[in-house]
């Protein structure tokens, strides 16, 4: 219960500290790149909901060209995405800006991805199995587990599986199942 309360949050500052520390150099890289390359802003920022339903703005590296609407990450193979997105997006370093969120207290590292305003059916589904009174995670337990791939139902059900289950044991196996995660081949469609 501490943990929860108290631990958590601790965590996460600590790794975000120690993040920002490592990273930064790669996240200069590559805003510098998305503004040479691409013309328009770094950042995408987009409403999402967050702990008890509350919308947040979120960040990002912007991956995709100038004025994309807001589309769901089971769809995101439908869209166009810049050189340097392609690449951002495979390494899951436009996920960076996310830090940020973070530190605001938005979101913490390990919890259920934010969905956008219009993923009704995943929300109503996080509000009956209490994942929306969680902070919205940077990774969790479905990301480690093919996020991109899975139903609305499948999501809620590792949603749930990780509101009961919530420990830090269990948070530091999903951040080190997420490296092993990221180190797979992209899927081919």
């Amino acid at each position: 219960m501490i943990y929860r309360v108290v631990g958590k949050r601790c965590l996460d500052i600590i790794i975000v500290f120690i993040s920002v520390l490592l990273l930064s150099p790669i996240m200069i890289l590559i805003a510098l790149l998305i503004k040479f390359f691409d013309p328009g802003p770094i950042f995408f920022k987009q409403q999402r909901v967050g702990r008890n339903g509350v919308n947040f703005c979120f960040y990002k590296f912007r991956s995709m060209p100038v004025n994309t609407g807001n589309i769901p990450s089971d769809k995101i193979g439908k869209i166009k995405l810049t050189w340097i997105g392609r690449v951002i997006r495979r390494t899951n370093l436009d996920e960076l800006p996310q830090l940020l969120n973070i530190l605001k207290g938005d979101m913490s590292i390990v919890g259920p991805r934010p969905p956008i305003p219009n993923q009704l059916n995943l929300i109503e589904l996080r509000k009956s199995n209490g994942a929306i009174k969680l902070r919205p995670g940077l990774t969790g337990l479905a990301q480690i587990k093919a996020f991109d791939g899975m139903s609305v139902c499948e999501k809620a059900d590792y949603d749930e599986q990780y509101v009961k289950e919530l420990c830090f044991s269990i948070d530091i196996k999903i951040i080190l199942g997420t490296f092993t995660y990221l180190l797979k081949p992209p899927p081919v469609y």
